[in-house]
């Protein structure tokens, strides 16, 4: 990731983002920004505030990096479809 990638503030608002994924609800979507972010990969969800309506035409949260980071966050969230983790029962 270079400097040019982030502003000041080290958010990606004015970055050039690319999707890697798409979830029905900003829960999920969150959940694979924070897998991302483990993996040392700034992610952002977007869409979220749309997704939630019932309507014709459902909103989907999008899943973004930087373009750099496409393959790498393509690889680890490919990773993750392949070993899932398994959740503790309640």
């Amino acid at each position: 990731m270079t400097e040019a990638d982030e502003n000041r503030d080290g958010n990606l608002d004015d970055a050039k983002l690319v999707e890697v994924a798409k979830r029905p609800t900003e829960t999920q979507a969150m959940m694979l920004v924070a897998v991302l972010a483990d993996a040392g990969i700034k992610a952002v969800a977007t869409g979220g505030f749309t997704a939630g309506f019932i309507a014709e035409a459902p909103g989907w949260v999008s899943v973004q990096t930087l373009e750099s980071d496409q393959e790498r966050a393509k690889q680890v969230l490919s990773e993750l479809k392949e070993h899932p983790t398994r959740w503790p029962e309640d």
